[in-house]
C-alpha cells in the first residue's frame, strides 16, 4: 500500500499535485478539513464532538482528527493507499499517525515536500487570491504570518520523518508536470526501500 504525506508550505502546489497523484496512484484523499467537515455533516459522534469544540473557538484535538483518519482508512481497506494532505502538522500528529498505520499493519511510504522560497510563495497566494474569493490570499500580511506559522510549527515535522529516511524535497518552482516527474520518481524510489 501507498501512503504518502504531502507537505509544503501554503501556496506551495499541493492541491495541485495530490490531484495528480491521486490519478496516477488511485489513493484516497485524506484532507483534515474534508474530513472534519464531513464528520459533522454525517452526524457522527466525533463530528457532533469537533462541532461542539469549534464552536467554541477551541482546536479540535489530535484524538479526534486520529479518529476521523481511522474511521475513513476502516472505510477504505481495499484502497491502494492514502494521501494525507494537511496532516499531520506537528510531531506529536506524526506520532500518532505512526501509532495508528501500526495497529492497521501500515506505514508512511514517503513524505514528499514541495520547497518554495518565502517571495514566490507571496506571489503565488496574491496571485490566487484575485481569482479564489479567500481573503486570506488576498493580504500580504496574512499570507506572511501563515508562511511563518508553518515555518515555526509544522517544518519540524520534515525532521521527523528524514531520521526515518522517508524524506524526500522536490523543488516546488517550474513546470507543474515536471514537479509531478520529481514526486513520481521519489515515490518510485521509497516503493522500492
Amino acid at each position: 500500500m501507498l501512503n504518502l504525506v504531502l507537505f509544503g508550505p501554503p501556496g506551495a502546489g499541493k492541491g495541485t499535485q495530490s490531484e495528480k497523484l491521486i490519478a496516477k496512484y488511485h489513493l484516497v484523499h485524506l484532507s483534515t478539513g474534508d474530513l472534519l467537515r464531513s464528520q459533522i455533516a454525517a452526524g457522527t459522534e466525533l463530528g457532533q464532538r469537533a462541532k461542539s469544540l469549534m464552536d467554541q473557538g477551541i482546536l479540535v484535538p489530535d484524538e479526534v482528527v486520529i479518529g476521523m483518519i481511522d474511521s475513513k482508512l476502516n472505510e477504505n481497506q481495499t484502497a491502494p493507499g492514502f494521501i494525507f494532505d494537511g496532516f499531520p502538522r506537528t510531531v506529536p500528529q506524526a506520532q500518532a499517525l505512526d501509532d495508528l498505520l501500526t495497529i492497521h499493519d501500515e506505514r508512511i511510504t514517503t513524505m514528499v515536500a514541495l520547497v518554495v522560497e518565502e517571495e514566490e510563495l507571496t506571489r503565488r497566494l496574491l496571485s490566487r487570491g484575485q481569482t479564489s474569493g479567500r481573503p486570506d490570499d488576498q493580504n500580504e500580511e496574512l499570507i506572511r504570518r501563515r508562511v511563518k506559522e508553518y515555518n515555526e510549527k509544522t517544518t519540524p515535522v520534515a525532521g521527523y520523518y528524514s531520521n526515518q529516511g522517508k524524506y524526500a524535497a522536490i523543488d516546488g518552482v517550474g513546470d507543474i508536470n515536471n514537479i509531478f516527474e520529481a514526486i513520481c520518481h521519489k515515490v518510485t524510489e521509497a516503493q522500492q526501500d
